[in-house]
């Protein structure tokens, strides 16, 4: 799988997960390395625009992605 494109400049994994490694490194293999499109914030990028991704947003939080996307 390729890399996600929302990777090097995504402020969740570059700003919010840097003081914890072990998890930032466990997330971006499963949801930046592998299927991007399990990732709420990659959903929500995809959707909406990048403007449109909360900071808050974890990447396992597929329902709550998918509730703004259809509220639009």
């Amino acid at each position: 799988m390729a890399e996600c494109e929302c990777l090097p400049r995504c402020p969740f994994f570059n700003d919010k997960m840097q003081n914890m490694p072990s998890l930032a490194s466990m997330m971006k293999k499963r949801y930046c390395l592998g299927d991007s499109s399990e990732c709420a914030r990659h959903i929500v990028f995809l959707a909406l625009g990048s403007e449109k991704v909360p900071s808050d947003l974890f990447p396992s939080q597929v329902d709550r992605a998918r509730h703004m996307v259809a509220g639009q």
